[in-house]
């Protein structure tokens, strides 16, 4: 199974989907889903270089939606810093690096980015770097008040009110410790599969014949 991990870069809000596999149509699907939960119009994508992104199908897509899509420099890591940060704190952090595959996998983990989602947007503060400057070797960054992606979109002005009433709306419904209750409780589930699933590959290494 593989992870798309989506992050706005002037909200830092972030959309987690868990894929399938990496072909065309399940990466499109994810985008496409992950398109439909944004509070505000997606009309930029920047990608890396890897083929499930770099091919006719999401371009097609991407036209027919009118999105700006364009990527990264061929190995320049640092031009998708926002998603690989991302990658750790919210998916490595989370998740783990075990390797999972099948479709009981597959819901396990989308049961865990579900509430995962909505508590880094709407509970998870974040830093934003203002301004930076150098004396020297010296390097001095500032950044602005911590906030959550929520309240950023709520401040911003490319956002309808329409919007940020539907997002307020879901603010009021939401409750942090819960939340937090159902990602840990859909952690023990995902990691419990894999812990099954090692049990499985022992006992078949056990009783494989020698050849």
């Amino acid at each position: 199974l593989h992870s798309l991990d989506m992050v706005d870069i002037s909200t830092r809000w972030v959309e987690l989907v868990a894929l399938p596999n990496r072909g065309q149509a399940a990466v499109t699907a994810a985008i496409r889903q992950a398109q439909a939960r944004l509070p505000f119009a997606l009309f930029g994508l920047d990608s890396d270089n890897d083929a499930e992104f770099i091919n006719a199908n999401l371009v097609r897509y991407c036209r027919e939606q009118a999105i700006t899509f364009t990527r990264c420099r061929p190995y320049r890591k640092n031009d998708q810093a926002y998603v690989e940060q991302k990658n750790w704190t919210a998916i490595r952090q989370t998740v783990g690096y075990d390797r999972y595959e099948g479709e009981v996998c597959c819901r396990a983990l989308e049961a865990l980015y579900d509430p995962l989602r909505l508590y880094l947007n709407f509970f998870s503060p974040v830093m934003v770097l203002a301004s930076k400057s150098r004396d020297g070797a010296k390097v001095t960054r500032h950044y602005d008040r911590a906030q959550t992606p929520y309240q950023r979109v709520l401040a911003s002005a490319h956002v309808s009110d329409e919007a940020k009433d539907l997002l307020r709306a879901t603010y009021l419904s939401l409750n942090p410790a819960e939340l937090k209750r159902q990602v840990e409780a859909a952690q023990e589930r995902l990691w419990s599969l894999i812990r099954r699933l090692d049990t499985v590959s022992s006992y078949d290494e056990a009783t494989m014949p020698l050849r």
